[in-house]
């Protein structure tokens, strides 16, 4: 189990979270084959750094690849890998599970994550299903709609006061002391998870764009590596080109990508709609930018006004998904406009939770009221 920090190098052989440089770290390459098999980690099982433990699964994965009609509008031929299909309507389930396998094999009795949102549904369900007991810890505004939704799986939610950028690395100083085991945005384990995305794609086409709505930039980082392993097994000649999309009221990453700079700066005052990839100081994000100027990769930013255009073309093809998740196909329209992504090409952008999650920020549609005596009238 060796481990390598992307950005100074330093080499770990036990599994911590964290360079001592300060950032995430990741595990080395691996090279495989795929295999006959039902689910994604059966199939691609070389490429797991921990035996997943299927009896536990909850069906995670293995999402549909849907074509859009919105690809004649914009003249691309697009596909939308359907995330919400997960037991908590989110990509994370694929990361918390991994990460699961790991902490049951390595013995803990406890997991814990920092989160307000997908990833503290995912971390609570998929702690109860593993039998392990789940430490939620979350800001001081969050909601108590959006905690019940994650209280019902059991587990201790914590409402944590003060400052909650502080609390990731506070999480992972007080697990280590307590015997905890922290899951958070871009756990080395979660990371590896979503490499799934990209084997699932590849087994039905090539792309030519992948389109990422980024926030921590865990996502972003396990697709990205996903591909390369793919290249580097022989299994693709070619990366497609990823796009990391961010919401223009918090885009510390795509602004730094812009300026030309190594290193993120923390977004002052975000203000978005798109709340799941509002953070203003990633912990990936020096990683998902090296990732971008060493691939020639893009970071593409949409205002709220587009994220809610786009979510709402979305539902007008059957996907009900939250604002972060249109922030993709906002990007793609921009970007076939600006002539960056051209005419037929073969584009895919990652749908990556439900706007069941979201329904305080979703637009409802025309409503008719009509007496039974007159609904004749109505439905004609």
């Amino acid at each position: 189990m060796r481990l390598k920090c992307p950005i100074c190098g330093r080499e770990y052989d036990r599994p911590v979270q964290r360079c001592e440089c300060g950032e995430p770290v990741e595990f080395e390459l691996l090279k495989g084959e795929p295999y006959i098999g039902k689910s994604v980690w059966e199939r691609f099982y070389d490429f797991w750094p921990v035996e997943p433990a299927l009896e536990f699964s909850l069906g995670e994965g293995d999402t549909p690849l849907v074509k859009s009609k919105l690809g004649e509008e914009l003249g691309v031929r697009l596909y939308l890998k359907n995330e919400t299909t997960n037991p908590t309507w989110s990509f994370k389930d694929r990361g918390t599970f991994l990460a699961m396998s790991y902490a049951l094999k390595a013995g803990y009795k406890a997991v814990g994550t920092v989160s307000t949102g997908n990833m503290a549904a995912s971390v609570a369900a998929y702690a109860s299903r593993f039998g392990l007991d789940a430490k939620i810890l979350v800001s001081e505004s969050a909601s108590n709609e959006k905690l019940k939704a994650v209280s019902v799986y059991g587990g201790d939610v914590i409402r944590v006061r003060g400052d909650y950028g502080r609390l990731y690395f506070e999480s992972l100083k007080l697990g280590e002391e307590l015997g905890i085991y922290f899951i958070n945005s871009d756990n080395p384990f979660r990371v590896e998870g979503y490499k799934g995305i990209a084997f699932e794609i590849t087994e039905e086409l090539s792309p030519d764009y992948v389109l990422i709505p980024t926030s921590s930039g865990g996502l972003f980082r396990g697709v990205a590596k996903g591909f390369i392993e793919l290249r580097e097994s022989g299994l693709i000649e070619e990366l497609p080109i990823l796009v990391a999309v961010q919401a223009e009221g918090c885009s510390p990453i795509c602004r730094a990508f812009r300026e030309g700079k190594t290193k993120i700066e923390r977004f002052e005052r975000p203000k978005t709609i798109a709340k799941a990839i509002a953070n203003p100081y990633p912990p990936s994000g020096n990683a998902v930018l090296k990732l971008l100027h060493e691939f020639g990769w893009l970071c593409a930013t949409v205002s709220d006004e587009e994220i809610v255009e786009a979510q709402r073309k979305l539902a007008g093809e059957g996907l009900f998904v939250q604002p972060a998740s249109a922030t993709g196909i906002a990007a793609l329209k921009k970007l076939t406009e600006h002539g960056v992504i051209s005419e037929g090409s073969k584009v895919v952008s990652i749908l990556t939770g439900s706007g069941l999650k979201t329904l305080s920020h979703a637009e409802g549609g025309k409503i008719i009221e009509c007496a039974l005596e007159d609904l004749e009238n109505c439905l004609g």
